[in-house]
């Protein structure tokens, strides 16, 4: 018996054309009888498992398509706008790709602290300073204030961070809505940059917020899958693992297309 070895991917088969069917006859010309017919041959189809993604490259997916609203485009632009005005370093882009290419360009001229300080600066700009103080003042650290402060960045922060919902969380022993979980982080899937997700946004944020407000955060990215959690009330480990992660190498695409020079 006779035996035929097909590679189908992983995942299943897919049904085989044919034209029409098959009849053995003998030197005649006559068809053989069923019962006498020989057994074809036997097909083994081994199922192939596609290939991990190694060497520390971003996982490869479908990006995300945004619809920015009103209110969205206007909060871009005016973040893009201070960050600019603070840099010195304008550009002719619109909307979000806006605000990506002038943090791309802090990323290109200014080492990891300078970068921090710059996006601080931003921030001190972006946000009247009268209104900081009240909300500080009005709101101290609590689970009020926790809870309040991430149900507030879901409402009107998803512009800038991506899809995001508020989450569980337990502080000293009792549950609190106090997280707030980033689906795929709208910078990170941007650039595909480990530099920028940590220079110019999360250190950053957390100490602007901190500062700024009193509430101590801590952003916990996850660069496999991009996903982000905002804990609001938590102050970030002094050993952060975050900043160990290495570069995505050779899917950057804040190194390939923005022209920024971060590690490889």
């Amino acid at each position: 018996m006779g035996y035929s070895l097909f590679l189908f991917p992983y995942g299943g088969l897919r049904a085989l054309p044919t034209k029409g069917k098959l009849v053995q006859r003998t030197e005649s010309g006559h068809p053989v009888p069923a019962l006498k017919l020989k057994p074809p041959s036997s097909v083994v189809a081994v199922m192939v498992e596609p290939k991990k993604v190694v060497g520390g490259a971003a996982p490869v997916e479908e990006k995300t398509v945004y619809k920015d609203n009103w209110f969205d485009r206007l909060a871009i632009h005016h973040l893009s706008e201070m960050l600019q005005v603070t840099t010195g370093m304008r550009n002719k882009k619109k909307g979000y790709e806006s605000l990506v290419e002038a943090a791309s360009m802090v990323m290109r001229s200014y080492d990891a602290k300078r970068q921090q300080e710059l996006v601080i600066q931003a921030l001190n700009k972006a946000f009247p300073g009268f209104m900081l103080k009240m909300i500080k003042f009005v709101l101290p650290s609590s689970k009020f204030s926790r809870e309040y402060f991430a149900t507030f960045t879901t409402i009107f922060f998803s512009w800038l961070v991506g899809r995001c919902e508020v989450r569980e969380s337990e502080v000293q022993g009792k549950i609190e809505k106090s997280v707030v979980y980033i689906y795929k982080c709208r910078l990170l899937e941007s650039t595909n940059c480990v530099g920028m997700c940590t220079n110019l946004c999360k250190i950053p944020s957390q100490r602007f917020i901190k500062d700024s407000l009193g509430m101590p955060i801590n952003m916990v990215p996850n660069f496999e899958d991009m996903s982000c959690e905002m804990i609001f009330g938590q102050n970030p480990p002094e050993d952060d693992p975050a900043l160990k992660q290495p570069c995505y190498r050779t899917s950057c695409i804040a190194k390939q297309t923005h022209g920024v020079k971060c590690s490889s």
